[in-house]
């Protein structure tokens, strides 16, 4: 894989930062994630209390082919065997908040003298530094503070929140594609890196494209303001999603002429040619009259006739059995303590195929004992920092198996 040989330590924990850990351990990395003896946050928390055997939904989605080794931070031993980790890696990341890590003892001039061409990645909620530097980070929090609950809402029934944590996710990558730049660079020059990614930053990044046109156009906050129908403040209509006798579909980038007929519209007939954006609502409005007179199996194929661009509104129900989802491996089905359980796969594809799944850690510290050997710890000191609470060692693995 593209990472092979690159090992990386995670102190991270919640989204952010683990799914950030996950891109690059997909990619082949060596992903050592460090969590607490009594484990990860991720651990004990799952949104809709999922749970499969005790094994956490939340965990699930972003540890995979990772290995854990369970450390107290805040006891000498621990931190001892944290130091070691750090020497021996081409990679640490951490997602505390501002300060704590170098509270622990990892400032910035202990890992350089540690390991000088380190590259150390940090994720915070509003950065390191600055007035709000110290508030806690959260993705709700985060849609709320760079505008984005706000520029979701068409005003007429509130504003809006996005239906999962993006701006943890797309944190995440962007952590990730600041590592890989530096691996690069300390390829080439031999330096290592300090990278530094935020919540907050990640949430402005997702609205580039609505931004830039607010700003450089003089908007004001009136054209949030819109007809239900309409996805987008900064679209022209029809852009949005429209009523179906058993659903709803959602229309993007179409010509007047094509629509109408697709639709057989009189009154959207009568309308070619208006300014799509400064008559948006009444284009969306004529639209949505004509859209409910026809089923989401009627809709797509006039759509398809006249090319007008298209989708049908799935539920989650409707992916499993998604043909072109199914094509392209976007899940994986795995078996965990007796139970089938549907994860989603790694992103992108590299020559053609999916990375694999290499590793579940679903015990805390599930390797710990061929970590801290690999360190150089002989058994008789791993098992006195076992006795003294420094480390967990978990010498239940499970097995996962991939369901055919």
């Amino acid at each position: 894989m593209l990472l092979n040989g690159i090992k990386v330590v995670s102190f991270c924990h919640f989204l952010q930062g683990p799914a950030g850990a996950q891109y690059l351990a997909d990619m082949g990395a060596d992903v050592i994630k460090v969590e607490p003896i009594r484990g990860a946050y991720e651990r004990f928390w799952s949104g809709a209390n999922v749970f499969i055997d005790g094994i956490s939904g939340f965990y699930l989605c972003a540890n995979r082919n990772k290995r854990s080794i369970g450390i107290d931070l805040k006891s000498e031993g621990g931190r001892a065997v944290a130091a070691k980790l750090i020497a021996d890696a081409d990679v640490v990341m951490e997602n505390f908040r501002p300060g704590v890590f170098a509270r622990l003892g990892f400032t910035d001039e202990e890992l350089r003298r540690l390991n000088p061409k380190l590259i150390f990645a940090s994720a915070s909620g509003f950065g390191s530094s600055g007035p709000m530097a110290a508030r806690p980070g959260q993705d709700l929090i985060m849609q709320a503070a760079s505008g984005l609950i706000n520029a979701s809402g068409s005003g007429e029934g509130g504003n809006a929140s996005a239906g999962a944590a993006i701006i943890d996710q797309h944190g995440g990558a962007l952590m990730a594609m600041g590592i890989l730049g530096a691996l690069l660079r300390r390829e080439r020059e031999g330096k290592g890196t300090r990278v530094e990614s935020s919540l907050i930053n990640s949430a402005i990044d997702l609205q580039t494209e609505p931004l830039v046109n607010y700003f450089a156009g003089a908007i004001t906050q009136a054209s949030m303001q819109r007809e239900r129908n309409l996805a987008t403040w900064y679209h022209a209509a029809p852009y949005g999603v429209y009523p179906a006798k058993d659903g709803q579909m959602v229309i993007s980038l179409c010509s007047d002429e094509a629509l109408a007929e697709a639709l057989d519209s009189e009154p959207l007939r009568k309308i070619i040619g208006v300014d799509r954006y400064s008559a948006r609502d009444l284009v969306a409005r004529t639209v949505a009259e004509a859209t409910a007179r026809f089923t989401i199996e009627e809709l797509s194929e006039r759509f398809e006739k006249h090319d007008v661009w298209y989708s049908p509104v799935n539920t989650y129900d409707d992916l499993l059995d998604h043909p072109q989802l199914s094509h392209m491996n976007v899940f994986r089905k795995i078996e965990i303590r007796g139970r089938t359980v549907h994860l989603v796969n790694h992103p992108n594809r590299y020559d053609g195929q999916v990375p694999e799944l290499r590793l579940l850690a679903l015990e805390i510290g599930e390797h710990t004992g061929e970590i801290m050997s690999e360190l150089g710890y002989s058994p008789a000191e791993r098992d006195a920092l076992i006795n003294a609470g420094a480390v967990v060692w978990s010498r239940q693995a499970d097995k996962i198996g991939e369901v055919v």
